[in-house]
């Protein structure tokens, strides 16, 4: 990688088309010469639409009852399975018309829980969910969604179907007791920083993962795709599927087999102040995947890949269902270690639109990106509409990614669409690279903005290839002004 000095960039350098007017309705995009107040009206104009997200994300709220999981048979004591009280407490909320199943101090082994309508699971201050780390305890199989794909597989630790008002609160914490000696293993090879994660004589997901891929896109129907015991996919920590009306507020989750916080086809998604802290392969902290309405606010993540990853279904199977994520509001979180901060990708087919992300901080020599988009010719997706403003980042590798040579590369026929990306009062401290900015010749990555945006120590510029539309705005770069 070459590095530049920005002063001296041109545009042949870049390979950027000049900057003029925006298209799309919704992207508050302006002439390069557009005045100050022309460009603060028109970002006041689409912030708006913000607000509007967080007020139609309805959260749920319950009834005034609780029903204690000790008066349901669980035991204190980290050993006794308690799965029965958990579903005997849920059931008796769910049918008294709902309410809180208490979690109280201590620590109580489970199974997977599977929450039904107008129930929230609320864990005291003190107390401890630990889940039962054999697989034979995630069966039956249910209906989960594994790295964009539908299928017949082992039940999220905490999982929901079809339900209405639903929700995880309180100040506990939720242990997948995830370890090199446990779930990790079933990912096999090697992973971030060189860790090898197979075990001699442990299985791992490698065979599996590619039937089932082979399975979506010969389209086998989801329900004879069954990928539970012997496939050894380790299941998502939280996933709610095709609900509405979801909250995760204040819980720690850690430890995660895969992904932790995974909503599926659901409408109206809060989650608040969740700490999610789990190092492991594929811990991805929280991915809405073809969701509308969902507001992420407060949380802190350190995690073993991308700390918040917007996705909407994988390749074929991700076309069939052709559910965008939507409407999603980022706000007041922070990042430490992961493969991006912010993602859009790479399980994107469905595409995603109107994304607002502000006021968050991320930064640690592990994180490998900032804010970052994700995706191929074989992924494709139309992506649009991604307002980022008020970031801070402290130490990253590379700053903005935007990346169509994603994994497979340029190898399928399903061109990506990107466009309608404004960043605007972003600082970044320290910086290996600032871009790896990348759309194709045929299909270039459109509309991107930068404003009143702060790259203070970096090694070098990056590159940007194939944006049209590309224009700057009071940005620098080493102290020098860069422009386009």
């Amino acid at each position: 990688m070459r590095e530049l000095r920005p002063e001296t960039i041109s545009r042949r350098s870049f390979l950027v088309a000049a900057a003029t007017t925006a298209v799309g309705c919704s992207f508050a995009g302006q002439p390069q010469g557009s005045t100050r107040a022309s460009d603060d009206a028109a970002h006041h104009q689409a912030w708006e639409m913000a607000k509007t997200i967080r007020a139609q994300t309805l959260v749920p709220t319950f009834p005034e009852r609780d029903f204690n999981i000790a008066d349901y048979g669980a035991m204190n004591d980290a050993e006794h399975d308690s799965s029965g009280a958990f579903t005997k407490a849920i059931e008796a909320c769910h049918a008294a018309g709902g309410g809180r199943v208490v979690v109280p101090q201590g620590t109580y082994l489970s199974g997977p829980i599977h929450l039904k309508s107008n129930v929230n699971l609320h864990l005291q201050n003190g107390s401890r969910i630990i889940f039962i780390t054999d697989s034979k305890a995630y069966l039956p199989a249910v209906l989960t969604r594994w790295e964009g794909v539908e299928l017949m597989g082992y039940s999220p630790l905490i999982y929901a179907y079809q339900q209405k008002n639903i929700a995880v609160t309180g100040t506990g914490i939720l242990d997948g007791q995830a370890n090199k000696t446990t779930w990790w293993p079933w990912k096999g090879g090697s992973w971030v920083g060189g860790t090898n994660w197979s075990m001699p004589g442990f299985p791992t997901q490698d065979d599996g993962r590619a039937k089932l891929f082979a399975d979506a896109e010969n389209n086998v129907p989801d329900e004879q795709r069954i990928y539970a015991e012997g496939a050894n996919l380790r299941p998502p920590f939280f996933q709610p599927y095709d609900c509405e009306n979801v909250l995760i507020e204040g819980v720690t989750i850690t430890n995660a087999p895969f992904w932790l916080i995974n909503p599926v086809l659901c409408q109206s998604v809060t989650i608040k102040g969740v700490t999610c802290d789990s190092l492991g392969p594929n811990s991805d902290g929280c991915d809405p995947e073809s969701c509308k309405n969902v507001v992420i606010e407060n949380c802190f993540f350190d995690t073993g890949d991308d700390c918040i990853a917007i996705k909407s279904g994988r390749n074929n199977d991700g076309r069939r269902l052709n559910t965008p994520s939507e409407n999603i509001l980022i706000s007041g979180c922070k990042m430490r270690s992961g493969h991006g901060g912010v993602v859009i990708g790479s399980e994107i087919s469905g595409g995603a639109r109107n994304v607002f992300v502000e006021n968050c901080e991320m930064s640690s020599p592990d994180l490998e990106r900032g804010i970052r988009i994700k995706t191929n010719s074989i992924r494709g997706g139309v992506i649009e509409n991604f307002y980022i403003r008020n970031i801070t980042i402290g130490e990253v590798k590379t700053a903005l990614v935007i990346d169509f040579h994603y994994e497979e590369g340029d190898a399928g026929t399903f061109d990506p669409t990107v466009r309608n990306i404004e960043i605007r009062n972003l600082t970044c401290q320290q910086a290996e690279r600032v871009f790896q900015v990348r759309g194709f010749a045929r299909a270039p990555i459109q509309n991107l903005r930068l404003i009143d945006t702060t790259f203070v120590s970096v090694g070098e510029v990056g590159d940007i290839e194939h944006v049209e539309n590309f224009s700057t705005k009071n940005v620098t770069i080493k102290g020098s002004r860069f422009e386009v």
